[in-house]
């Protein structure tokens, strides 16, 4: 008689751990519809592993068991909710991060730039600004400064309001005077900031050059016609159908023969419009619009 007791508690043990995966499933699903319906985010078509990934690391940082409970806290603590938004939305950036890329763009793009009256340039999920910044820099060392206005855009209000603010811990300065010089910088990095309080404080010149702004590239539309766009490391969390929604959004955004630039690890083959695009270069995913 025990013996089948401590066989039905081990079924029953094992029941549980099967349909853990797919209550967490469910979880998820509810919990993205419950933000969609309450703030208007919506992550109901990112990808999957990575959004379960994101939520779990946040759970696990604010001392959260179960989704079901993140949800409860969410929808009725905007605290909560600004929080969640900044963990999920944030990825791991800095000044002149990517420099083949940098490079690539002052040797291919720059000259195409110079051709223009005037360039509007969109940086699509800013995130705290480090990039935005080190394109201001290098239109800057170019010449272009003058008639180039970057608009920086990130779903993270309080991402945006730490990008805004152009400071940045005074000990990542020498990580990013590396990454400037390699990706081609043509000054002393130390003049674009000033140090101050263990903070480094960037040039009110370069931040005058960006328009900082809250965009949702999931349920917002084009805002204006762009000469280059960069939308770098974002589309990686979205599933197929989402992808080809941002893609049409940013080829609609582009001027004829505008720029569009990807993640490394981003591409707009297999995407339905990857024929209106001409390949500038593929090893750092920038792509020009053919018409």
């Amino acid at each position: 008689m025990k013996n089948v007791e401590v066989n039905n508690k081990q079924d029953l043990h094992l029941e549980q751990q099967d349909a853990a995966p797919i209550l967490e499933d469910i979880e998820i699903d509810l919990l993205c519809e419950g933000i969609f319906r309450h703030y208007g985010f919506d992550f109901r078509q990112y990808a999957r592993a990575s959004l379960a990934r994101r939520i779990r690391n946040f759970m696990e940082l604010e001392n959260i068991e179960f989704v079901s409970d993140l949800q409860n806290k969410i929808l009725h603590n905007r605290q909560v909710m600004e929080r969640f938004l900044l963990n999920l939305s944030v990825n791991v950036t800095s000044m002149f991060r990517d420099v083949g890329m940098y490079m690539t763009f002052r040797e291919k793009i720059i000259p195409i730039l110079h051709t223009y009256p005037s360039i509007r340039i969109w940086h699509a999920g800013c995130s705290t600004g480090e990039e935005v910044y080190s394109l201001a820099i290098l239109l800057q060392e170019e010449q272009l400064a003058d008639k180039a206005t970057i608009y920086a855009t990130d779903i993270n209000e309080a991402a945006i309001k730490k990008a805004k603010a152009g400071i940045f811990p005074l000990q990542v300065m020498q990580e990013y005077t590396t990454n400037y010089l390699k990706a081609g910088g043509k000054q002393e990095f130390s003049r674009y900031y000033t140090a101050k309080y263990e903070h480094a404080i960037l040039s009110p010149e370069l931040r005058s050059r960006v328009v900082f702004a809250k965009h949702n590239l999931v349920t917002d539309s084009s805002f204006n016609e762009f000469t280059v766009i960069f939308c770098r490391n974002v589309m990686i969390y979205f599933n197929e159908e989402l992808r080809s929604h941002v893609h049409q959004l940013l080829y609609n955004s582009l001027c004829r023969f505008g720029t569009l630039i990807l993640g490394s690890q981003e591409t707009i083959r297999f995407t339905p419009i990857h024929l209106q695009y001409k390949i500038l270069d593929e090893q750092h995913s920038i792509f020009q619009k053919r018409i």
